[in-house]
């Protein structure tokens, strides 16, 4: 039986946690203390130091060792219940789909361990249940974060492919993308070029758009004072504004002339010597030229002039296409709510990083209650800093036609396109997921904590105080600046609901009644009872976690949902889990 004072001493643990909240939610909302520029400044600090350093004290003090298996088994048998069903549904339901399912499991199976649940389930159940929290939250930064950045870049590589091959994506056998692509988060404006080989299949190149390197050509060549047309936005990397042409910001879809007919003409090309008639193509006829050895573009039966704008499959020169759209083989930008050019940066909690200044010209600083709602962002991102560079060129398939990423483009396909074998996709997606956590401080300091408790508990080596007293000091700031933070993301919201009363009530009913239910399944199947199993229930009920919320932010997948149960969610935390903790404890 739960008695009064059980609840008092939940609330002593959890109640600090929502007093910092709601000072750093006056502070903007009501008193204006803070500054949209220096809420900024406080998210990053946080982002880069306070939250690592709170991740690796939790995680290095942790006996490895000494873990319960059957309760990690449990939390992630729920994990695994939860995706199958999900993968199952997207895969044979009519009304199933990746964005969705992404979601959902992010809502019903990724809740707020670190910051709530760690003190909330110290208070409710003691120390030891701060133990499992800790790792809960060592799986959760290693294991299932990375499976949620492969997701979100399979869905990236998948739209990617769609569109851009839509009937030759089954003859690609490889990739290669450019250093200086961290993500296809849709951020960055991107351009693909096929290039042909000796066994007619694809080899696939992904670099960042021409009009993307022209714009930071223009920036760099003209200057602030130049006669350029130019629009200061803010940079999250450093304290210059990074200036984009206007025309960036909405690109404009232009047509190709290559669809592909091109490519089939150009593979049966090859037959020619055999007797085999070539494909038409737009170009004309793609015929055999037996003095060269290759194909050549020829129109009415002689060879076509030299091109000046499109990568063709012979000279691989380029030209400005203008004819029709129709299914071609293009190149599309992945277009933002900002500029194309990318932002950059390293961010946890962030509400923006206005007021950098250039050669004296400052930005103008949104209002309160219009800036950050767009800000709050995981990062990884980098200004776009490449040159374009030319080289030689085989056979390559291409175009300069440009258009807007849809997330809902790989739903209005009128028929499923094949993709490229799993181990070509699997490559791709490792590369992008490697380079997003590469960039990430959650990454360094989850895996140095768990290094450093293998060796620690292992040979009882005890590090240096001094070590022990710098990571300290910040780290026991983070659980505090984390919730400070968030409440500054909270008051930079136009709306604590975002994405309506119905979406988010069944937002909230998967957070706070599926993944309790299914955990419950999932506990008593490995064996769980008593005590163990209320914890695993009760944690399972916690608030919708924050990382996944900055995954879907960047990525665009229901980043408003996933906002309000972050927001919302927090709010109404505290009575529900407290209701879970009287009712098993009956």
């Amino acid at each position: 039986m739960i008695s009064l004072l059980d609840l008092y001493h939940v609330l002593t643990a959890v109640v600090p946690l929502y007093v910092a909240m709601i000072l750093a939610y006056g502070s903007v909302k009501w008193w204006k203390i803070f500054s949209p520029d220096q809420c900024s400044g406080i998210n990053r600090f946080v982002a880069l130091f306070a939250v690592p350093l709170l991740s690796f004290h939790f995680i290095s003090t942790n006996n490895p060792y000494k873990m319960n298996y059957r309760f990690i088994a449990a939390d992630s048998l729920q994990k695994a219940i939860v995706l199958t069903a999900l993968a199952i549904w997207a895969r044979f339901s009519s009304k199933g789909s990746l964005e969705w399912s992404i979601t959902l499991f992010s809502l019903s199976t990724l809740p707020n361990t670190l910051v709530m649940g760690i003190p909330l389930l110290k208070g409710m159940y003691g120390d030891s249940s701060g133990t499992l929290m800790i790792q809960i939250v060592v799986l959760q930064c290693i294991i299932w974060y990375t499976l949620m950045l492969f997701l979100f870049e399979y869905r990236g590589a998948r739209i990617l492919i769609v569109e851009q091959f839509p009937d030759t994506a089954g003859s690609i056998i490889s990739f290669k993308v450019d250093s200086d692509i961290l993500s296809l988060d849709g951020k960055e404006p991107l351009q693909t070029e096929a290039e042909v080989g000796e066994d007619g299949k694809l080899h696939v190149t992904v670099r960042k758009s021409t009009s993307s390197r022209s714009e930071i050509f223009s920036r760099r060549s003209h200057g602030p004072n130049s006669g350029v047309s130019l629009t200061p936005r803010p940079s999250n990397l450093t304290n210059a504004e990074i200036y984009s042409l206007q025309s960036s910001r909405n690109p404009t879809p232009r047509g190709s002339s290559f669809n592909h007919s091109d490519f089939y003409a150009m593979v049966n090309g090859r037959n020619m010597a055999n007797g085999v008639s070539p494909r038409q193509s737009n170009f004309g006829n793609l015929g055999y030229d037996e003095e060269n050895g290759g194909n050549v573009s020829r129109t009415n039966g002689y060879p076509a002039p030299p091109n000046n704008g499109i990568i063709s499959p012979v000279t691989g020169s380029k030209k400005k296409a203008n004819g029709d759209g129709g299914k071609d083989l293009h190149m599309f930008v992945w277009s933002s709510s900002a500029s194309p050019v990318s932002e950059g940066g390293i961010h946890v909690f962030r509400g923006g990083d206005y007021g950098n200044e250039l050669g004296g010209v400052a930005t103008n600083h949104k209002d309160y209650d219009e800036f950050g709602h767009d800000e709050f962002s995981f990062g990884n991102r980098t200004v776009a800093n490449g040159v374009d560079k030319e080289g030689p060129v085989l056979s390559k398939l291409g175009s300069s036609s440009t258009t807007e990423l849809n997330p809902k483009c790989a739903q209005s396909e009128s028929k499923p396109t094949s993709m490229p074998p799993t181990s070509v996709m699997t490559r791709l997606i490792l590369i992008m997921v490697w380079r997003k956590l590469i960039r990430n401080p959650n990454t360094y300091s989850s895996i140095i904590g768990l290094t450093w408790s293998l060796i620690s508990f292992k040979w009882n080596v005890v590090m240096p105080a001094i070590v022990a007293g710098s990571i300290s000091i910040l780290s026991n700031a983070g659980l505090g600046m984390a919730m400070f933070s968030l409440g500054l993301f909270m008051a930079l919201q136009p709306r604590i609901i975002a994405c309506g009363n119905s979406v988010a009530s069944f937002a909230m009913a998967v957070r706070f009644l599926t993944g309790p239910a299914v955990m419950a399944v999932a506990s008593i199947v490995v064996g769980l009872r008593g005590v163990l199993l209320h914890i695993a229930i009760v944690q399972a009920a916690l608030p919708q976690g924050i990382v996944p919320f900055v995954f879907a932010k960047e990525y665009k997948v229901h980043p408003d949902i996933l906002s309000t149960g972050v927001i919302f969610g927090m709010l109404i935390a505290l009575p529900i889990t407290l209701v879970y903790y009287i009712l098993l404890g009956l």
